[in-house]
This record gives C-alpha cells, sequence and structure tokens, in this order.
C-alpha cells in the first residue's frame, strides 16, 4: 500500500462518525437508509460520510434497483493495521527491556537486602 493511500484511509478513519459506519457494517451489508438510522444526521451528511468511505477503499456501493446497499471493504483496514503492527512490535521490545530492567533491579535490591 502506498503511503498515500495509506494517508487516505486514515483520513477517513479519522472521524468518528465514519468509523461507526465501518463497525455497522462489519455486521454484514446494508442500505444507505438503515446506516443512517443509529445518527442524528440527514441522509446527504450521511451520504458524504460515505463518499470519503468508499473513496478510501473502505466500503463498496452498489445499486440494485430502489436498494442501495453498502458492504466493508476490509483490505484497506488490513494495510493500516499491518502499518501500525510494526509500531506496536517497537513499543512490545521496549516493554520487554523495561520488563528485564526492572527485574534485575529487584534482584539487585533483594540481594542487598540479604547482606545487610
Amino acid at each position: 500500500m502506498s503511503t498515500d493511500q495509506l494517508s487516505v484511509t486514515f483520513a477517513a478513519l479519522a472521524d468518528p462518525t465514519r468509523r461507526a459506519i465501518l463497525a455497522l457494517l462489519a455486521k454484514g451489508e446494508t442500505s444507505v437508509t438503515e446506516l443512517a438510522k443509529p445518527f442524528e444526521m440527514s441522509l446527504p451528511a450521511i451520504s458524504k460520510h460515505l463518499k470519503v468511505l468508499e473513496r478510501a477503499g473502505l466500503i463498496v456501493r452498489t445499486r440494485d434497483a430502489q436498494w442501495r446497499p453498502c458492504r466493508l471493504e476490509a483490505e484497506p483496514l488490513k494495510d493500516a493495521a499491518d502499518w501500525i503492527d510494526g509500531y506496536r512490535q517497537f513499543w512490545e521490545q521496549n516493554l520487554d527491556r523495561l520488563d528485564e530492567y526492572l527485574q534485575e533491579l529487584q534482584a539487585e535490591e533483594k540481594k542487598s537486602d540479604r547482606e545487610t
């Protein structure tokens, strides 16, 4: 995934309404009208959020007569999670080193307590 696509994905995820929409779509394909129900905003406002998600490749909207279903496209989320995972590994390694250091300090403290 290019950095530009990653930026588009994170920009789309930056809004809590869009994250909530993705959470709803994670449960399955649904219509724009159904997606709008939990939110206190107009259908045009929801549609704007959906356009952002669609441009980011996070959702796909289709048309079936009057029904306009939306479904989640998880690949960009996987790419973002993979990018974040590198930083998770960094922090885990730092925490592991900190844990080792604290264990050494505790061992030294016990040793000095026994010597006194």
